[in-house]
């Protein structure tokens, strides 16, 4: 294991001693799923080569969906990919009429991230190195670069909306060329969906449209072309939290998003949206439900079916579904000892606990709240770390001390379960909280 700087250091333990998933520093805590990051790999790669594929990441609450959405928006950074990730809330979702896809679109925009600009906002700098790939073609070639901006965005006018998408991208360059700042603001707000209305849009850019709720999955398509074109490998989209779209009282509603899964699940899997992947996080509920869920669709049961042959043990990573199951108490112990290496900083000198203090902390949690505590472990490792906290500001206290005291509460998601049936199915159909993150984001830091 490697040092471990101390920016992602406090980082990650900030996020997991208040239960949710890290920003940053994923591989250092990442835990089995090797098969689950091949296969998804092989997707990135597709999509650098201009293909594109779908996914979808199923799991129960506490199976490490957000984190494994995460660790793979990170390794698509890496693998020279522009990525963005965004929650479907009540206020955001694929289909709507009353402005709710296009908030959707607009936190895909705010969230956007290059390898040089991971925490998101990087729409701008995109835009800058589309700028700076033509005036190197135009040198090269010895045209104008003019001519050369708009050779290069005349790939994007046989898309749908790709005339209007060309004419901002040249606005874009002529507030460049003569330091017209606003312009080129007005630009990127355009792109990120920002305008509201057509006539803004006109007095601003000339345009005479705007990306609202019928055309944002059409401008995700241009976008991916258009990152291809700045010198990137491509697009990839994570959704989390699609429950939301199961948990919506109106089957209309439900119906129309579930059309809109299907018209990406059909361009995606035909190879008609070059350079594009999506990640769409979600439930079993939320998948094989026969009232709410999308199996509720036959077009989408048919094509997400499973393999019937992967069975007995045998799996098969090659569909679009992708099934996460729970830790076994083998990961949570490897990952208590990466959690104990971030600690020290990756300095194994000044580790805090011996490996006997890991087993001791394990019987202790395993006592308190039983079997679950691997499965769905999220206040096991906020303890943890409040415990390695301890220790390292008070040296001279006994672990084997600490260990005895120490609270393990059991999860929500455990008190979900030990609920009555009837109460059980009706927190599962009620309608989406309005919050920033469900339980389930709470909980998945792991993989």
């Amino acid at each position: 294991m490697s040092r471990i700087r101390e920016k992602e250091r406090r980082a990650i333990l900030d996020s997991l001693r208040a239960g949710v998933v890290p920003r940053v520093g994923q591989q250092h805590i990442q835990v089995g799923r090797a098969d689950e990051v091949e296969a998804l790999l092989r997707d990135i790669h597709n999509i650098a080569d201009g293909g594109s594929s779908i996914r979808f990441i199923i799991g129960e609450y506490g199976s490490g969906k957000t984190f494994f959405l995460n660790l793979i928006h990170s390794i698509a950074l890496e693998k020279k990919l522009v990525a963005t990730s965004a929650d479907l809330t009540p206020d955001r979702r694929l289909h709507a009429t009353g402005g709710q896809a296009r908030a959707l679109y607009a936190e895909l925009m705010r969230n956007i991230s290059t390898r040089s600009k991971p925490e998101g906002g990087a729409l701008a700098s995109i835009a800058e190195r589309f700028v700076s790939e033509s005036l190197k073609q135009a040198r090269s070639s010895g045209e104008s670069p003019v001519s050369a901006i708009h050779d290069r965005l005349g790939h994007l006018t046989e898309m749908t909306g790709g005339y209007d998408f060309a004419l901002v991208i040249e606005a874009y360059w002529r507030g460049h060329d003569s330091g017209n700042e606003q312009l080129k603001m007005d630009a990127v707000r355009w792109l990120r969906g920002e305008f509201s209305t057509k006539t803004d849009a006109r007095k601003a850019l000339g345009v005479r449209t705007i990306i609202d709720d019928a055309n944002c999955y059409d401008h995700l398509k241009l976008m991916a072309r258009f990152v291809r074109l700045a010198g990137y490998q491509g697009l990839l989209v994570g959704m989390d939290e699609m429950v939301n779209l199961f948990k919506l009282s109106s089957s209309q509603a439900r119906k129309s998003n579930y059309e809109q899964i299907l018209r990406i699940l059909n361009d995606t899997l035909q190879g008609h949206a070059e350079g594009l992947g999506f990640l769409m996080g979600g439930t079993p509920e939320f998948l094989m439900d026969p009232r709410r869920g999308l199996y509720s669709y036959e077009a989408l049961q048919t094509r997400l079916a499973e393999n019937r042959f992967a069975r007995d043990g045998l799996v098969d990573y090659s569909g679009p579904v992708i099934r996460l199951g729970n830790l076994t108490q083998e990961d949570l112990y490897i990952l208590l000892t990466k959690i104990r290496h971030v600690m020290a900083g990756g300095d194994e000198s000044q580790y805090l606990v011996p490996d006997d203090a890991l087993h001791a902390f394990m019987d202790h949690c395993h006592q308190r709240i039983g079997a679950a505590y691997f499965t769905t472990p999220r206040n096991s490792i906020k303890e943890f770390v409040n415990l390695l906290s301890v220790l390292e500001q008070n040296p001279d206290q006994d672990w084997r001390e600490l260990i005895g005291t120490v609270e393990v509460q059991p999860d929500e998601a455990e008190e979900i379960e030990a609920m009555p049936a009837g109460d059980a199915e009706d927190e599962a159909t009620t309608e989406p909280r309005q919050e920033d993150g469900s339980d389930d984001e709470l909980q998945t830091f792991r993989l």
